[in-house]
């Protein structure tokens, strides 16, 4: 495992993108200001540019070191033996993360990115995760908007309920219920990447809901069905969630993922016989999104459904992705500008059902005051203040004491962390209107 004794605490790959330079004002001028920090790419000048830019931004706190570094191995292997942390921004990740991601679980250093392609985490469970047991680091994939919210939400519920009804947790359904928020020009790229660089039996293998889950379910428990109606038009009615459901745009990627933290929390409740870290052995997540009316609930589900069909197909996807790229999508590196995100939010609420004889249920909330990427830098850095300054022998990522982990194994302390930052994480809320 990282220790202290290293140069740095953190070192940021990717801060001149988009994402990476939003985190890096995020750490600049919000984690502790004697953390000891470096950026580090392979363009000296435009780290130092960023630098210029958060020393004008927070004039009383240290530019952080500039580290040039290219992604490969013997380079990398020399900057994370260096720092006790990385994270790092720089995607698609199924082309640039695993030499990061490898440098870090050989290496015994602790590791955070945001990516959101399942089937690329899926390859490096199977490549890295033993490799990063055996050498102390913990390595969270997916710790921005893909996929904290859903994820530390649902470890909220259902530590709520195990808490306050002394009981399992059947089942989380959770929706996107409102958002403004705009998207860059390399997550878009990203969606397009997947279908040409994996085969559809891996996409269809990796994307399973329980797929990168360590513990196998016996008995899940059954969801709500919808009417054959419904089904066919890709639309839910949960009341609980104020009614009309639709297709979620994230709900397989955070549906692998909360199933993986289930896994991982059934597993240590089940090493060291402590069954409160237990969701529940029937534990079952769904995602959707809430629809304004019925005709907003079905474009919405048939755009997703028709978007998926035709990037399946190579001759659809030849002639979609170049006029898509050129014509539609943002260019790499680009995104809302900062006038854009000063009114971009998003919300999210869930509905958790107590594995009793009841059924109770118990909702929660999850209020972000920014859009998706601000709220991926502001997670990413809470994270890594978890890791560094918290208590993290008290953790589930603690007690695991390595691999490849999710974000809620970082526990009740990352929850405060997030709430402390300006996510608003409530459970046991009353009924929404």
């Amino acid at each position: 495992m990282a220790g202290n004794t290293r140069e740095y605490e953190l070192i940021l790959i990717g801060a001149t993108g988009y994402t990476g330079k939003l985190t890096a004002e995020w750490i600049s001028g919000h984690l502790p200001t004697d953390l000891k920090w470096a950026i580090a790419g392979r363009n000296a000048q435009k780290l130092q540019k960023v630098a210029d830019e958060l020393k004008i931004a927070n004039p009383d706190r240290k530019q952080p070191d500039i580290e040039v570094c290219e992604l490969k191995k013997d380079q990398l292997d020399v900057l994370v033996k260096r720092t006790r942390l990385i994270i790092t921004t720089v995607g698609p990740y199924m082309y640039h993360g695993e030499p990061v991601l490898a440098a870090c679980a050989e290496n015994g250093t602790h590791y955070l990115d945001c990516t959101g392609e399942v089937p690329w985490y899926y390859d490096m469970v199977a490549k890295y995760d033993d490799i990063a047991k055996k050498n102390g680091a913990i390595i969270i994939p997916e710790c921005g908007l893909d996929s904290v919210p859903a994820d530390i939400l649902s470890f909220a519920l259902s530590n709520h309920i195990r808490k306050t009804l002394k009981a399992p947790t059947l089942s989380v359904i959770m929706t996107l219920h409102a958002v403004k928020a705009g998207f860059s020009g390399g997550t878009l790229d990203t969606i397009l990447s997947l279908f040409s660089r994996y085969s559809l039996l891996h996409l269809a293998t990796s994307m399973k809901p329980y797929s990168i889950c360590p513990v196998k379910p016996s008995n899940p428990a059954t969801l709500p069905k919808p009417n054959l109606f419904y089904r066919l038009l890709g639309l839910q009615d949960i009341p609980e969630l104020s009614g009309l459901q639709t297709t979620g745009l994230m709900a397989g990627v955070d549906a692998c993922i909360v199933h993986r933290s289930w896994g991982l929390h059934e597993k240590i409740a089940n090493d060291t016989s402590t069954p409160d870290l237990s969701y529940g052995p029937r534990f079952r997540f769904a995602e959707y999104m809430y629809a304004r009316g019925f005709l907003h609930g079905i474009t919405i589900a048939g755009g997703i459904s028709l978007g998926g069909m035709l990037f399946a197909f190579p001759p659809t996807r030849w002639i979609l992705s170049p006029l898509l790229r050129k014509f539609v999508l943002p260019a790499p590196g680009a995104g809302p500008t900062p006038e854009e995100r000063k009114d971009e939010f998003m919300v999210y609420r869930a509905v958790a059902t107590a594995d009793t004889e009841k059924q109770e249920k118990v909702l929660g909330t999850v209020h972000m005051q920014h859009g998706g990427y601000m709220t991926t830098a502001l997670t990413l850095s809470s994270a890594a203040k978890m890791i560094l300054r918290g208590d993290l022998a008290a953790t589930e990522a603690g007690k695991l004491g390595g691999g490849i982990l999710t974000p809620s194994t970082l526990g009740e302390q990352f929850v405060n962390e997030l709430n402390a930052q300006g996510i608003t994480i409530e459970v046991g809320v009353p009924p929404f209107k």
